[in-house]
């Protein structure tokens, strides 16, 4: 078949490639069939195709890794810092404790102190307010006031202090071993309720306030005992200087004026307190020793003193005492404290009791029936000292009393009038 027909019915053949390698008197070669060709062209893609991948996948990872990485930094310096500003914060609230702490404890020597002093206060006023004869007015124990129902929770006082104390006013939300990893994450602390420590100072305001109070409260009373105590010594002063004895109650004294709305201390508020009772009490011993008292009790006077009608003479004479009408035989009292300078009989006066009360004054109790105490005899406002009767110049049983000072009788009736004005300040 000629080789033009063949090439039309069966296509032209392709050309077969030849690789031949001569190396001196050998040579070698090789057909390269297209199968071979496609075969190589076909790894040589792959190859190719592979190593784009993998140097792709090496640029990506290196890039995924360093952003990974710059990520995590700075996820870490955000968490360094956060971390740095929560012990800033820590700081500051420990330095804050301290400072309450301090601060509380301060509170609590002041409580302590104040309480002390308030406890030494009552028992020297206790003595005193013994000798002014007046009921306690202060507590003996220093009252603490309760809290609000509203800010009182189901903690009591104790467990409060005890917060307080501990310095237990915040706390973080999360600890730095839970702290999450995760993008975008913050810290932050949450405010412990702060009613405890808000509570605590509300109470010591309360306790310090009422401790005040009960502090203004006993120098008000105080001072008020002392004007009450010098405004009755006055009176009592007042009353026996109508009788006519000198009292002398100011008498030796003097100083500068200090008000006494102004006292340098409490103690100096008690000093006055101490002085204003002394003067009280001599003012009373001053009265008991003034016959200011009734010598026969509930029995009327018969006769007064200056001109009457004598009984026996039957024309006007000078009567230098009272006499009070008395059945035979009753108790006559002394009508004031002092000592005994007669008692016995004496010319009309019959048996007759002679008192000195000092200050020159001297009482006169006469017509007796009998007498119970002998000269020298010291006696108290009120004791008894004999019986009515009727001896020496008498035209019945009564008792003839007199008043004298210095030797001179005086009205009875000015000081039985200051006795009955008396009874309700001895």
């Amino acid at each position: 078949m000629p080789h033009s027909s063949v090439s039309r019915v069966f296509g032209k053949r392709s050309k077969q490639h030849t690789i031949i390698l001569a190396s001196g008197d050998e040579i070698r070669h090789w057909t390269i069939r297209p199968w071979m060709l496609g075969l190589a062209a076909s790894f040589l893609a792959v190859t190719a195709i592979g190593y784009l991948l993998g140097t792709t996948y090496l640029v990506l990872r290196d890039d995924l890794i360093g952003a990974s990485m710059a990520r995590q930094a700075r996820m870490q310096h955000a968490y360094e810092d956060r971390i740095a500003s929560l012990r800033s914060q820590v700081d500051r609230i420990t330095s804050r404790q301290l400072l309450d702490q301090q601060l509380m404890d301060d509170k609590m020597t002041r409580l302590m102190e104040q309480q002390a002093m308030l406890s030494t206060r009552h028992g020297r006023l206790d003595m005193l307010l013994k000798r002014a004869d007046v009921v306690e007015f202060v507590p003996a124990q220093v009252p603490v006031p309760t809290a609000r129902p509203e800010n009182t929770g189901n903690a009591d006082v104790k467990d409060q202090a005890a917060v307080r104390q501990s310095g237990k006013k915040r706390r973080l939300a999360a600890a730095p071993d839970d702290l999450s990893l995760r993008a975008g994450s913050q810290l932050s602390y949450a405010e412990v309720p702060e009613r405890p420590a808000r509570q605590a100072d509300e109470i010591f305001n309360n306790v310090l306030f009422s401790l005040q109070s009960m502090e203004q409260d006993q120098l008000k009373k105080v001072r008020t005992l002392t004007s009450n105590a010098y405004q009755t010594a006055e009176t009592i002063h007042s009353i026996l200087g109508g009788t006519g004895v000198s009292t002398d109650a100011d008498a030796g004294v003097g100083g500068p004026f200090i008000g006494s709305d102004k006292p340098a201390a409490f103690d100096a508020t008690l000093n006055d307190l101490g002085a204003a009772l002394d003067t009280l009490e001599q003012a009373k011993q001053l009265a008991r020793k003034i016959p200011v008292g009734n010598p026969v009790p509930n029995h009327p006077i018969s006769s007064r003193f200056g001109q009457r009608r004598d009984p026996f003479l039957k024309r006007l004479a000078h009567h230098a005492g009272v006499d009070f009408k008395t059945a035979y035989g009753q108790a006559v009292l002394s009508t004031g404290a002092g000592k005994v300078v007669k008692a016995g009989r004496k010319g009309g006066y019959g048996k007759m009791v002679e008192i000195d009360h000092g200050n020159g004054v001297t009482t006169r109790y006469a017509h007796l029936s009998r007498i119970l105490v002998k000269v020298g005899d010291a006696v108290d406002v009120g004791a008894k000292i004999g019986a009515t009767g009727s001896t020496g110049r008498s035209t019945g049983p009564h008792l003839h009393y007199e008043v004298r000072i210095n030797d001179n009788a005086v009205n009875p009736q000015r000081f039985l009038t200051a006795g009955k004005q008396l009874q309700s300040y001895l």
